[in-house]
């Protein structure tokens, strides 16, 4: 499959939203045994959903953006960066540059409400991918749902 086998759009629309949530249960859920009463939470129904669909309309990928009030509690309060999360690639479609058009995407939309950076938690097995992205890593490492994380931030 070519790159250019897929498109990323912002899920607008009731399937494309039950799209994501498939493809978070999938990864987080099925393959790293995350509970599913954490994995959906209250941000789900206000946050920017984005999702990676193919050209046969199968669900890639997603990931989604926190910003103002909503993204306070994970941004230390500032308002000025959103919180990037929940970014999810089915294990067929890695490798195959999803991932890096779903932060983008979500960049982008961030961008679009004026933040001035993204903040994320970062799987620790994860942290190369989002630094090749400008990603840096700030903090210690610590646990979410029981996998370890480090917090992360790019500004735009």
């Amino acid at each position: 499959m070519s790159t250019r086998a897929y498109e990323v759009r912002v899920a607008e629309d009731p399937a494309d939203r039950e799209a994501c949530f498939r493809v978070r249960k999938d990864v987080f859920v099925g393959e790293q045994g995350v509970p599913e009463d954490l994995e959906y939470d209250e941000y789900d129904a206000v946050a920017v959903h984005v999702l990676a669909v193919r050209e046969d309309g199968v669900p890639l990928g997603t990931g989604r953006l926190l910003h103002g009030e909503q993204a306070a509690e994970k941004t230390g309060g500032d308002l000025s960066l959103g919180s990037l999360g929940r970014l999810a690639v089915t294990k067929d479609a890695r490798g195959l540059g999803v991932g890096v058009a779903l932060v983008r995407a979500i960049e982008d939309a961030a961008r679009a409400r004026g933040l001035a950076a993204v903040d994320l938690h970062a799987q620790t097995h994860a942290l190369g991918f989002y630094e090749r992205l400008g990603y840096e890593a700030y903090g210690p490492e610590y646990p979410e749902a029981g996998i370890p994380h480090r917090a992360m931030r790019r500004t735009l």
